[in-house]
């Protein structure tokens, strides 16, 4: 299924090892060569004295409404045990509010969300805010993966026109493949602080 990035981000990391939560989603590290998020970093009491908090995309056994679902904390890795991992946070990179601009130059506004796909967690679509005055006609663009022909640092740059790439966002139904043990039985939910939390 297609999921907005910022759906993914608060949501509880779950172990099947400790049988409940061990941290939430704090914020994704994106390859800019691939347009896919490669890993996550988390954040919550249990991670506080350890600097293991990284979870690598592959380490994932499930997503669903319930939040990730992994083998155990021990999954989790430091930034300096994974090459990639760490050449790729050195980039510093962010998606979210990058400049978005046709090939003609025609500038389209900043990237303000995007979809990826909950299989691998690959790029699908971007959402796009539009500037002050365009906002009152199209508050916002939704452009797939196939329009993008270039990113840089500071912008996206897309082929098409802008009456050309907008189109409505794509929405599929989770069907799990196999059984998610947090699905039957409660839990205790992690007290955490989400990063909107800490601004407050």
């Amino acid at each position: 299924m297609l999921v907005y990035h910022s759906k993914l981000i608060g949501q509880p990391v779950l172990s099947v090892q400790a049988g409940g939560p061990i941290g939430y989603i704090a914020t994704s590290i994106v390859e800019p060569d691939t347009l896919k998020i490669i890993a996550f970093i988390l954040d919550g009491p249990l991670l506080k004295k350890t600097n293991a908090n990284i979870l690598d995309v592959s380490s994932i056994r499930e997503y669903s409404h319930h939040g990730f679902v992994i083998d155990d904390i021990d999954e989790l890795v430091a930034k300096d045990d994974v090459i990639k991992i760490a050449k790729i946070m050195d980039l510093n990179f962010s998606l979210t509010g990058l400049k978005v601009e046709t090939k003609k130059g025609s500038k389209l506004g900043k990237v303000s969300d995007f979809t990826v796909t909950s299989e691998d967690f690959l790029l699908k679509q971007v959402v796009v805010k539009r500037p002050a005055i365009k906002s009152l006609i199209d508050p916002e663009l939704i452009i797939p993966r196939k329009e993008i022909v270039e990113v840089t640092d500071y912008k996206l740059i897309v082929k098409d026109e802008e009456k050309v790439i907008k189109e409505k966002a794509a929405k599929e139904d989770f069907v799990p493949n196999f059984v998610n043990p947090f699905r039957e039985q409660g839990f205790a939910p992690i007290q955490t602080k989400t990063p909107a939390d800490k601004d407050n």
